[in-house]
């Protein structure tokens, strides 16, 4: 059954209806393309149709490409992938010019048809390109409805002619919020934007009166107009040139240079400035699919589109148990961690019970969810009454009784397994027998806490990470005992809060924080041996990291680092091998440098609290002369030192999921998201040089290096972690 549907009318308008049967959004397809180009052609061929209405049978015009057809294209052409692509993308381009030329004549620009995209709620992507090949875009009144393109947050760019009509409809620098940084708005925002035409709580009727009532001068395109020239200036003219002399530096500051669709989709914009509209398309396509070959393109897609989806809807949930829902919530500790729970799951319309010693310690954490309201209210994206509707989801409380009917516990107090025990054992005495409870620790072992339980098959952990209205990720981590349902009723509630779980084993600092701590570690070790400060926090961001880790050591906060070193100190004894990182740690701590909160830490701060820069203290007490290693080393030992660890997470069944990896490192602490997560990025490097490169870094820098046996296995094999894992 075909995605594309058309009617006719008694006044000759033809309206094509997209709806995706087998989807809650419509997504297109290369049959989706093949069906609306027959339509299309249909209609502009057939007398009795004298406009056409393009629209859509669901609440939303579009989700934007089905991306797995970009995969399958390059399989289908494995001799010459990149030949492929640039065809299939010119086929959607004649489909899309034919829409926008409407059978007119060219020469005289006469006789087209009118052709109106009808959005009843959100358009993304090629949702939004088909619309601006049309002559008129009309937006019903949809407060929830999105306009944009988003692709750039994928690792693409607008690639269906969407670049190339954005720029020339608003002009480079008024284009550039919404290609480059794949800014989203409102119907009413993107109408005074300039984006579509009109916003309707009548959008068919109205696009039936434009059609009826247009002239054969309302379906000329500006670009396709005589005398047409570009809003701000074409790179050639002086406003121009400067605006594309700061787009380049603006890009590359964003960006480091590590995100190749970005310096592709600027290169699109400047070249298809200089050329006429369609010879632009094409600059737009080759450019196109160049990102689309480079691998960072492909893990970019893979981890934060594909395997993020899948996570999203599932894909690690045991499936014999039935659906886990959260119906009431009770959250023990209403600190920032706790209220910020509150916060998002009443926002999912749960239930919450907020749990502190006192009454006025609880209130404390509702208030918490009461400022975050007046904060939207303040920006118009929220309202007094949306407020008072969350707040009344809420009930703050010391009374342990008001547990009693709850489904899931979760726990977030200190980090302190005796104050956790003796939370779960009063807890335990109120809840019912059905309810899981969860613990939210970041390093404490699950399979510990859960001694203190009567019931450790139904104890799990949930890692929130900070701020919980903010992260992305949910880390659930099952401990030895730790049941399917459980496991279910973590997994459930992290979508219902729209959260992206992982599920990993219990081990010393689950998956995430085993990866960054030793990140944040090896910038300390490398200061501790004199390599200039600034050279360390460079070399991170030039490899894409969002911090450095020294800075991420001063907003995780310096004294926190202390009592983790102390603690996994008194566990592993003498196996502890960490004294470099150590001794700037702790010689800091004692200078009372505890990072952001006390204004004063690896970087000094203003009285606002404002960072201004690395502490001069680091290089006068660690500075060596001719301490500083060349760029790539300081690159790869930060880098290696948090994938490899990913490796021996997946080698020792932490992990037991290759997307699982690859997303949480990307939305738990911004590992490159340019590479597609630590276990891509080694499948780009490729196991061989991955190999050859950790025996080299480990006889010069030590045995934390050391190839882990599956990274050498997968170098014998010649395969990835994908391709091996791939059953």
């Amino acid at each position: 059954m075909s995605d594309f549907t058309q009617s006719l009318d008694a006044d000759g308008l033809a309206t094509i209806t997209w709806d995706c049967q087998a989807r809650p959004m419509n997504v297109m397809s290369k049959q989706g393309f093949a069906d609306l180009n027959a339509l299309i052609d249909g209609c502009l061929t057939d007398p009795m149709v004298k406009g056409v209405i393009i629209t859509s049978a669901k609440s939303d015009f579009a989700a934007g490409m089905d991306l797995a057809v970009i995969a399958e294209t390059k399989d289908m052409h494995q001799e010459n992938p990149a030949q492929g692509c640039f065809e299939m993308v010119m086929e959607i381009h004649q489909i899309l010019r034919k829409i926008e030329l409407a059978g007119m004549d060219f020469k005289t620009k006469k006789g087209g048809k009118p052709i109106v995209a009808v959005l009843p709620g959100t358009a993304l992507g090629i949702g939004l390109e088909i619309p601006l090949a049309c002559h008129h875009i009309i937006c019903a009144d949809n407060p929830k409805a999105k306009i944009g393109l988003p692709e750039i947050k994928v690792g693409i760019f607008p690639g269906a002619g969407g670049t190339t009509r954005l720029v020339r409809k608003m002009g480079a620098m008024a284009a550039s919020p919404y290609l480059l940084q794949g800014k989203l708005c409102s119907p009413s925002q993107a109408q005074a934007a300039g984006i579509i035409d009109a916003v309707s709580t009548t959008p068919l009727e109205d696009a039936k009166a434009w059609i009826l009532a247009a002239k054969d001068t309302d379906l000329v395109k500006p670009w396709d107009a005589k005398g047409y020239k570009m809003p701000g200036g074409a790179p050639y003219h002086p406003a121009g040139f400067m605006t594309f002399v700061g787009a380049s530096a603006m890009v590359n500051g964003q960006t480091m240079g590590v995100y190749p669709a970005a310096k592709a989709l600027l290169s699109a914009v400047y070249e298809g400035a200089l050329v006429p509209f369609d010879t632009a398309l094409k600059i737009e396509t080759r450019h196109f699919t160049s990102v689309i070959m480079n691998p960072s393109s492909s893990n970019m897609i893979r981890s934060l589109f594909l395997n993020k989806g899948a996570l999203d809807k599932g894909a690690v949930r045991p499936k014999e148990v039935p659906d886990q829902s959260v119906r009431k919530l009770g959250i023990l500790g209403a600190g920032m961690m706790g209220a910020g729970i509150a916060l998002v799951s009443a926002q999912a319309g749960i239930e919450v019970v907020l749990i502190d010693q006192t009454q006025e310690a609880a209130d404390k954490g509702k208030a918490y969810v009461a400022d975050y309201c007046d904060k939207g209210i303040a920006r118009r994206k929220s309202t007094p009454e949306h407020k008072a509707a969350l707040l009344s989801h809420i009930t703050a409380t010391p009374n342990h009784h008001a547990l009693t009917d709850c489904d899931l516990i979760v726990e977030a107090v200190f980090e302190d397994p005796n104050i956790k025990a003796e939370v779960t054992q009063k807890v335990e005495a109120v809840i019912g027998p059905d309810c899981i409870f969860a613990s939210n620790t970041s390093t404490l072992p699950i399979t510990e806490l859960a001694k203190a339980s009567t019931r450790p098959d139904q104890f799990i952990g949930i890692h929130f990470f900070s701020p919980v209205e903010k992260m992305a990720l949910v880390e659930i981590i099952k401990g030895a005992e730790t049941g399917n349902r459980a496991v279910a009723k973590a997994l459930d509630f992290a979508r219902q809060i729209r959260k992206t779980p992982i599920v990993v084993n219990d081990a010393r600092f689950f998956y995430a924080n085993r990866c960054i701590i030793p990140y944040i570690n090896e910038g300390l070790r490398m200061v501790q041996e004199g390599v200039e400060p600034a050279l360390i926090e460079n070399a991170a961001k030039l490899m894409g990291m969002p911090l450095g880790p020294l800075q991420l050591n001063d907003e995780t906060s310096i004294d926190l680092g202390v009592k983790i070193a102390k603690a996994t100190k008194a566990a592993m004894g003498a196996d502890y091998d960490n004294a470099q990182a150590d001794e700037v740690l702790f010689w800091l701590f004692e200078q009372g440098r505890l990072g952001r909160k006390s204004s004063a830490g690896f970087y000094e701060y203003d009285a606002k609290g404002k960072r201004q820069g690395l502490w001069q203290g680091l290089r006068d007490h660690f500075g060596k002369e001719g301490g500083n290693l060349e760029l790539l080393d300081v690159q790869h030992r930060l880098m290696f030192a948090q994938s490899l660890e990913a490796v021996r997470a997946l080698q020792e069944g932490v992990l037991m999921d290759v997307r699982e990896g690859d997303v949480g490192a990307i939305l738990g602490w911004g590992f490159a998201p340019w590479s597609g997560g630590p276990l891509s990025w080694l499948d780009m490097l490729g196991a061989a040089y991955g190999v050859a490169r950790c025996d080299e870094l480990q006889s010069r820098y030590g045995a934390r290096f050391a190839a882990p046996e599956l990274l050498r296995t997968l170098a014998e094999e010649g395969k990835g972690f994908y391709s091996h894992f791939a059953a």
